[in-house]
């Protein structure tokens, strides 16, 4: 029961929050107005996407926590959660493509640090977090093309 408690707690934290921080970081006029790469997805696909990432993310959060809760591997996964929450602001909040590739780049290095970590001590930690590598990577090429192009 005690698992089930953990696991329930971490992916509701971390999507209570993810979805907190987005709604108070939509995209507004300054994202409408900027040019964009033709890979630039549509806005509509960030929320389903997110949400699903979030879950994974709690899963392995828990997981870790409950394996071990005082780990480099633990201060990893929070790390990137720390990152990954305040993206949105930096780069949506403070307009500035430039804060939130100061912010992705190390969010993407803790997150291939936590599935390196993870491998041998947790598979299945590590393999949730692969859907979140890649599409942190795409977010971090497109964050960059938005850079780039303007």
């Amino acid at each position: 029961m005690k698992k089930i408690l953990i696991h329930v707690l971490f992916v509701a934290v971390v999507v209570g929050l993810g979805a907190l921080i987005g709604i108070a970081n939509i995209p507004g006029e300054w994202y409408q107005a900027l040019n964009k790469p033709p890979f630039n997805p549509p806005n509509w696909i960030f929320g389903p996407v997110w949400t699903t990432l979030y879950v994974l993310i709690g899963i392995a959060g828990a997981r870790t926590w409950l394996d071990s809760p005082s780990s480099s591997r633990m201060q990893i996964w929070f790390g990137q959660m720390v990152l990954n929450f305040l993206w949105s602001p930096a780069f949506f909040g403070m307009e500035s493509t430039v804060l939130g590739l100061i912010v992705i780049i190390p969010m993407l290095v803790l997150i291939v640090l936590f599935i390196q970590r993870s491998w041998n001590k947790d598979r299945i930690s590590a393999l949730l977090f692969l859907p979140y590598i890649a599409w942190v990577s795409f977010a971090t090429l497109l964050n960059l093309s938005l850079f780039i192009l303007n």
